[in-house]
């Protein structure tokens, strides 16, 4: 699949001045901008759809974990008071 991508004249030197910096294509630059962002949209999209189904399932069953419960397990990792996970409760 080809695409173009029209930029103006600023961002294309700053594309090719970092290019230059890194010894790489302008096109390396850019293709590696553009898989970077997808990648990070798609872990926020993931992250967001986790979210929402964690709610829809609280919203539900009424499980939870208080933040104070949390922390302290948190709190407790790497420690010899490292314990398993605390079980949800309503």
């Amino acid at each position: 699949m080809a695409t173009s991508l029209k930029i103006d004249d600023g961002l294309k030197a700053r594309v090719q001045q970092l290019a230059n910096q890194q010894r790489r294509s302008s096109h390396w630059i850019m293709l590696e901008a553009v898989r970077q962002y997808v990648e990070r949209e798609e872990a926020r999209e993931s992250f967001k759809q986790e979210a929402m189904a964690s709610w829809a399932e609280h919203q539900e069953t009424g499980r939870h974990l208080s933040g104070a419960e949390v922390r302290g397990w948190l709190n407790g990792w790497g420690t010899d008071n490292e314990t398993a996970a605390p079980e949800c409760h309503e």
